[in-house]
Formats: C-alpha cells, sequence, structure tokens
C-alpha cells in the first residue's frame, strides 16, 4: 500500500511567505508602490519647488523685489572717510557701522529738496515701531556753513556730519543725470552701502523696503 500523504505533490516544499489581503504581491510590487508614492510627493511639492528655484536661481526678469536700487559689488565705507560731527570733534564715518544707516547729502544751507529728504527719512524710521533703534539717520553736509535753529529743533535725531565732498561723490554712486543731493542712501551695519532710492522717491516704498530689511535681517 501506498504510504503518500494526499496532499500535493510540492508537500514539503517552502510555499513562501503568506501574502495578505491588500498588499502588493512580490517585492517587485513593493517596490512600484514605493515609487508611485514618491512620484505623488513630488507632484504634490512641485509648486514649492518651482517658486523657490525661480526666485533664488532663475531670479524674476520683469523687475527688483526691491524699491530701491541694490549697489553691486557693495561699496564698504572707506576707512579713510573721517567726518565733523556734531560736536565738533573729528571721527571716521565707519565708527557707525553697528546700525542700518540712512544717508543722503547736501549743503548746509538745506534746501527744500534737502529738507523733504530729511523728513522722509525722520518718517520712515519713526514707522519702523520698536525696530527703529536699529535705524540711524545721517545728513553728509557739505560745507560747514551753519544749520538753521528751525531744522536743528525739527531734526533733532538725525546726525548731522560735515564730510569732504570729493570723498562723497568716489564712494557714493549716482543714476545717470542725477547728483548726489538726489539720493537717500543706505548702509548696512556691516558698513557697506547697500541701496540706493531714486530721485523725488516714494516715502511709502522706502518704508516697505527698510520694513523688510529689518525682518529678515539679524544684524544692527
Amino acid at each position: 500500500m501506498s504510504t503518500q500523504s494526499p496532499r500535493s505533490p510540492q508537500a514539503g516544499k517552502s510555499a513562501g511567505p503568506a501574502v495578505m489581503p491588500g498588499q502588493p504581491h512580490g517585492k517587485g510590487s513593493w517596490h512600484r508602490g514605493r515609487w508611485m508614492m514618491l512620484l505623488i510627493a513630488l507632484v504634490c511639492a512641485a509648486p514649492v519647488i518651482g517658486s523657490y528655484f525661480t526666485y533664488y536661481v532663475i531670479k524674476p526678469t520683469g523687475g527688483s523685489t526691491s524699491y530701491g536700487a541694490l549697489v553691486e559689488p557693495q561699496r564698504p565705507i572707506p576707512e579713510g572717510l573721517v567726518v565733523t560731527g556734531d560736536d565738533g570733534k573729528l571721527l571716521a564715518l565707519a565708527s557707525l557701522r553697528g546700525k542700518w544707516l540712512l544717508v543722503s547729502v547736501d549743503s548746509s544751507a538745506c534746501d527744500k529738496a534737502c529738507v523733504t529728504k530729511l523728513y522722509f527719512m525722520r518718517q520712515v524710521r519713526a514707522t519702523q515701531g520698536p525696530e527703529r533703534e536699529r535705524v540711524v539717520e545721517v545728513w553728509l553736509r557739505t560745507d560747514a556753513g551753519n544749520v538753521s535753529d528751525v531744522i536743528e529743533k525739527a531734526y533733532p535725531d538725525t546726525r548731522k556730519l560735515i564730510a569732504d565732498p570729493a570723498a562723497l561723490t568716489a564712494w557714493l554712486p549716482v543714476d545717470a543725470g542725477t547728483s548726489l543731493t538726489d539720493h537717500i542712501f543706505v548702509v548696512d551695519p556691516n558698513g557697506n552701502l547697500m541701496m540706493r532710492f531714486p530721485k523725488d522717491p516714494n516715502p511709502s516704498k522706502i518704508k516697505g523696503d527698510i520694513t523688510k530689511l529689518l525682518k529678515w535681517s539679524s544684524i544692527g
């Protein structure tokens, strides 16, 4: 009599791990499932990846993200640029590093355009709230003439420094067809000239640029 078991002739051989319902059948199916999940994740993340790539690599060609013109390459305050301070003493302009500087250049007589720039700088600083202490207004005067009492009283927090016009011309770049007295400049806390606002600027847009600089920068 045969003693063979009634089971399949394949009895005794390994049937492999059992497949649970809902699982991919086999190693290849599992790998295909993982690749599908990765593809779906990439499709969902594509808009974010694209925006970062466009902003940081390609960069928009339709205009700048700032109102002011970026000065490239940055120009550090010349170490030899010495000015006469509010107290009549000499100091290196570079000693003002550590704060964001809003800089204008004008004669001590300060005409209407000069007063307008001083007003814009004062208001832009004032609207920064608690962050205003990080900003210093600097009026670089091109002569040693007297400053009127009206301006002294209206702008007590503005540093009124006397500087050599030739040294300022060598340091501060201007737009074509304009002069030093037409612009407001921005110097970062490291002492680098980094931005220039246009002639007859929009103060609201200046405020927007300064607000962004203070928000995204941890220096100064």
